[in-house]
């Protein structure tokens, strides 16, 4: 009796409408549910364990389907959010359609991929924390302003400072271009590698330069003229390369050309005093022309223009002479000890003298070549008038040197635009724009880590709701086991009762009938 009494000795769930409806359940009964239903408990945790590691694979793998780069840009400008050549900078030109193409083309792939591609990059900066910090303190200093107007108006100034971004996340989602991992990986980096060429070709060299002069066809002109085109040609040619020579601080030479830009400009200036001046000199002399009439008509055309050119250079060289006469000296007082005797007064041009003095000089050049290209023109005018066209020996020589001159202007665009770009890719533009950490692959390792990393949390939390679902299952089926226990019991006792008031009243019905 004693152990049974044990049994229910731990937990007491009580009616309180009938005290006769105390449900006692014991922890061996627990115990018991527990283990009846253990194996199953088990079996339904590997599933739905498995069940979970399942889906976040699976969701992994597609988020997996994602590229990360980080690139960064340093040069003037970038810190306001300014290309090089001062305008507002578009990070996004990193996904232009050429950049791409041309990653593509470099791989050998289609480009009927090229619109998926761009579509699926998005490109976001990366603002440091100190600037972050200081962007938020300057909030609340503008937020806390409530006195004077002049409080308020520093705080807003200081509100109004901007960051710009100089490092940037990019990130291309490769999911639905039908890419697998290496060949995303692969178009990702070359893309970003054939960014470098375009942001050179953009703000660096000019081969647009030398393309438009490319694309003139000499055979179009008269012999004449055709030396004129040539001739123009090289001055715009000479002007762009002085141009970069005087901003080469390092006195760059190409590594392909092995020219400097010094060079260059000598190579120019001897095609232009030998060749072209040869040449010029024998169509004159001899009067190579094809058609006398239309080459006539032309130089007095160029008379004309090169007339107006001159007159308006005229004024504006008399300009700039009267302010240059009436120009004031800024005045520097060096005061003395204080005695009048000792203090000292003198004058000084200024930044803005300088200018106009360069003007004149520039101006005067321009008045002076329009003077020599008016002399010589008239003089051609003369000749051709006074002289028979040359014959065809002399065309055919003419010809010749115009071709091997075409050559030869040619192969000097190649040339400067091979060093011009191999100079700004080295020299300004070296740190201008640099892919710190390049797109690389997960792995199946890195795969399953991320796999296992991203399932552990829903895994925890669905292992331990079958944990809490088993115990609570268990608790309510061993009461419900007591109770169908407590219930037999008590009609097994209502039934022994019931018997023995039988027996009692058969007792009793027999002593009094013995009676």
């Amino acid at each position: 009796m004693a152990k049974k009494d044990e049994r229910y000795l731990n937990v007491t769930l009580k009616n309180e409408s009938d005290e006769s409806g105390d449900i006692i359940v014991s922890f061996s009964g627990i115990f018991k549910m527990l283990k009846k239903y253990f194996l199953i408990w088990i079996v339904t945790a590997v599933v739905a364990g498995v069940l979970v590691f399942t889906c976040s694979a699976i969701t992994s793998g597609n988020q997996n389907k994602s590229l990360t780069a980080l690139i960064s840009f340093s040069y003037d400008g970038i810190e306001d959010g300014l290309d090089p050549e001062g305008n507002t900078f578009d990070v996004n030109t990193i996904k232009n359609p050429t950049v791409i193409e041309s990653a593509l083309t470099e791989l050998g792939l289609s480009v009927e991929s090229l619109e998926e591609i761009r579509q699926n990059i998005s490109i976001d900066g990366i603002i440091p924390s100190d600037a972050i910090d200081k962007i938020t303190t300057y909030k609340s200093v503008y937020e806390s302003a409530s006195g004077s107007s002049s409080a308020l108006s520093a705080a807003q100034a200081m509100l109004d400072t901007s960051y710009y971004p100089t490092q940037f996340k990019v990130t291309f989602n490769y999911s639905s271009t039908g890419f697998d991992e290496d060949e995303a990986v692969d178009v990702f980096n070359t893309m970003l590698e054939c960014y470098r060429d375009y942001f050179i070709s953009t703000y660096g060299s000019n081969e647009a330069l030398g393309s438009a002069v490319k694309s003139i066809d000499y055979t179009e002109y008269d012999y004449a003229e055709a030396v004129d085109v040539f001739d123009s040609t090289l001055t715009t040619l000479k002007s762009y390369v002085n141009d970069l020579a005087s901003e080469d601080t390092t006195r760059f030479r190409s590594n392909s050309t092995g020219y400097t830009f010094s060079d260059l400009s000598e190579s120019i200036s001897t095609i232009q005093s030998m060749d072209l001046d040869i040449l010029s000199s024998y169509i004159t002399v001899n009067n190579v022309t094809k058609d006398k009439d239309s080459l006539i008509t032309y130089y007095q055309y160029r008379i004309d223009s090169l007339t107006r050119e001159k007159t308006v250079a005229e004024e504006k060289l008399a300009s700039i002479v009267e302010s240059i006469d009436n120009y004031q000296k800024d005045t520097i007082m060096v005061f003395g000890n204080g005695t009048e005797t000792t203090d000292t007064e003198y004058s000084q041009y200024s930044e803005e003298y300088d200018t106009l003095i360069k003007q004149k000089i520039s101006t005067q050049t321009e008045v002076s070549t329009a003077t020599q290209r008016i002399n010589y023109y008239n003089q051609r005018i003369t000749a051709l008038k006074s002289k028979a066209a040359g014959s065809d020996t002399y065309v055919e020589k003419v010809e010749e040197d115009l071709a091997s001159l075409s050559d030869k202007v040619n192969q000097l665009i190649d040339d400067i635009n091979t060093t011009a770009e191999e100079y700004y890719e080295n020299v300004p533009f070296a740190n201008a724009y640099n892919i710190l950490v390049p797109a690389s692959g997960s792995g199946a390792v890195s795969f399953v880590k991320r796999t296992i990393s991203s399932a552990m949390v829903p895994l925890v939390v669905i292992e331990a709701l079958l944990v809490l679902v088993y115990i609570c299952a268990a608790f309510v089926l061993a009461i419900i086991n007591e109770s169908k226990k407590k219930k037999a019991l008590a009609e097994a006792e209502s039934v022994e009762a019931e018997s023995e008031s039988e027996s009692e009243e058969a007792e009793t019905d027999t002593e009094n009938t013995d009676k």
